[in-house]
């Protein structure tokens, strides 16, 4: 199971500004590619190679490897292109959004991350530092940190290569490590259900609810500072609005694996499997106000199942994915479905046979009762591999 860490680095300022002018040069080159492939309709490697191999390596002072780097980073960039106008991602031909994306060459920001394989950069795990190439000769001895059990992995299991990114003035190398899986249990004692929702994160069969409404809160006032900072329309407000963003979508992940992690756990405790709801295109069949829209959309409800997912797999617990259909309206002991059922969006009052529960929790009791039968019946999760950063 391949898995990414992120390490750290710790240049000087001197160091950092020699990183940054590498990241700098190599996107420009990209940038150079990318106009040569979309000029000549010549998007693969070897063929793009032979146009722009030599250019990019006097013009920008690229290393021979860095630069076939910058020019399988453009390949690979018109190749996902293409891919997603294959699956209709991009919308219909014609389109503001399709034109946007393929009337013009594809470009690369500054700072966007550069691939380094095993001759550009080596690891000196027990002195925690790197040997990294750049633009101004081999920066040796750069150190880094990162949290110790992600290093320990990182020493064990590391393989292929690692990307360099900046972000927010801060230095990282993500590196891919192949990790092996626990079998899967072919067994599992039942499922636990997991209801996802506003008021209630998570809420599991076992009767665990990881609560929304603090956070609730404070994405709303994220949300009206938001607001504020987009109405002024000046520089400082556009940083300042930046920040938040950033520092919201770390929290929201930050809860989500603390979340995921929990309901593993459990069920690797107990030898259960998990089921979660195939919450796949559920933007466009849902039909909601707009208020319920933003509150709705802006939760990462896909990044805790994906997390979910990739812990469950590193263990070996089962997941399976079951229809979300009704679950919200079906009693878990009769399995009436009536709409009437739910007065309310806490309380869960069956019409046929009067039982009464906290409104999530018998809708838990009713995914995992939908998990179990999925996996009777053979229907196991074909969710592909995830590669995720850890």
């Amino acid at each position: 199971m391949k898995i990414v860490v992120r390490v750290k680095l710790l240049p000087t300022p001197q160091q950092a500004s020699t990183l940054q002018a590498t990241l700098h040069a190599c996107n420009e080159a990209a940038d150079h590619a990318s106009h040569t492939a979309f000029t000549t309709n010549v998007k693969r490697n070897r063929e793009l190679r032979a146009l722009t191999y030599t250019t990019i390596k006097s013009r920008w002072s690229l290393g021979a490897q860095a630069a076939q780097h910058v020019i399988k980073k453009t390949c690979d960039a018109y190749a996902s292109l293409a891919g997603n106008i294959k699956a209709g991602n991009l919308g219909r031909p014609g389109s503001k959004r399709y034109r946007r994306a393929t009337e013009k060459p594809i470009t690369f920001r500054p700072e966007s991350a550069q691939p380094y394989d095993d001759r550009m950069l080596s690891w000196q795990m027990e002195h925690r530092t790197v040997s990294i190439w750049t633009v101004a000769g081999r920066m040796k001895r750069l150190p880094f940190t990162g949290e110790e059990q992600q290093l320990r992995l990182l020493a064990r299991h590391r393989q292929g290569e690692s990307d360099l990114i900046s972000q927010n003035g801060q230095w990282y190398l993500l590196a891919t490590v192949d990790i092996p899986e626990d079998p899967c249990n072919p067994a599992p004692h039942g499922f636990i259900g997991v209801d996802l929702g506003i008021a209630n994160i998570a809420t599991t069969s076992t009767g665990h609810r990881h609560s929304g409404r603090r956070l609730n809160r404070s994405r709303e006032n994220d949300r009206r500072n938001r607001d504020k900072l987009a109405k002024k329309q000046t520089r400082s407000a556009k940083r300042r609005a930046k920040r938040r963003a950033g520092k919201e979508a770390r929290r929201v992940r930050d809860i989500n694996h603390k979340i995921s992690k929990h309901i593993v756990a459990e069920a690797q405790r107990t030898g259960r499997g998990i089921a979660l709801e195939d919450l796949s295109g559920i933007r466009e069949r849902a039909r909601l106000k707009k208020p319920q829209r933003v509150t709705i959309n802006s939760w990462a409800f896909a990044q805790l199942g994906a997390f979910i997912e990739y812990k469950a797999r590193r263990v070996g617990v089962p997941v399976v994915y079951v229809d979300p259909a009704y679950t919200s309206q079906e009693c878990s002991r009769c399995h009436h479905i009536d709409k009437r059922n739910r007065p309310n969006q806490a309380e869960f009052t069956c019409r046929n046979c009067g039982f009464v529960e906290h409104a999530d929790l018998n809708a838990s009791h009713v995914i995992g009762d939908r998990g179990w039968w999925a996996w009777v019946c053979g229907a196991e999760s074909q969710v592909p591999a995830l590669t995720l950063i850890a």
